[in-house]
């Protein structure tokens, strides 16, 4: 359930190379679950979007880098896979719009008005 959710412009496989020195990847090798490939899309906007409706479900934690120094990675979500799927389409057909994950019941709901 713990997955990092993030964008690049670059190919997964050299942006994980040295995960297990990085801080970024909790200093642990990681496993490519899936990519996916949006076009036409700010990258930046995208990866915002994706934070943001997964924010209730972000991993708080501290780490410690290679060198002593305290790190906060913040890419990391306890989410199931099959709701990040979701998320992407979502995205993808444009109906994402006014969701958020719901940690309690592990799904995108709605977002209430105000």
């Amino acid at each position: 359930m713990l997955h990092k959710i993030g964008v690049t412009s670059g190919k997964v496989e050299r942006r994980i190379a040295n995960a297990k020195i990085d801080a970024t990847f909790l200093l642990a090798d990681v496993e490519v679950v899936a990519t996916f490939e949006l076009y036409n899309i700010n990258r930046t906007k995208l990866e915002n979007l994706i934070h943001r409706i997964f924010d209730p479900a972000r991993l708080d934690i501290e780490i410690k880098d290679r060198f002593g120094n305290p790190v906060v990675p913040r890419e990391w979500f306890l989410v199931p896979f099959n709701v990040v799927d979701e998320a992407v389409e979502r995205i993808k057909d444009g109906s994402i719009k006014g969701y958020v994950y719901d940690p309690q019941q592990a799904r995108l709901v709605e977002r209430k008005a105000g």
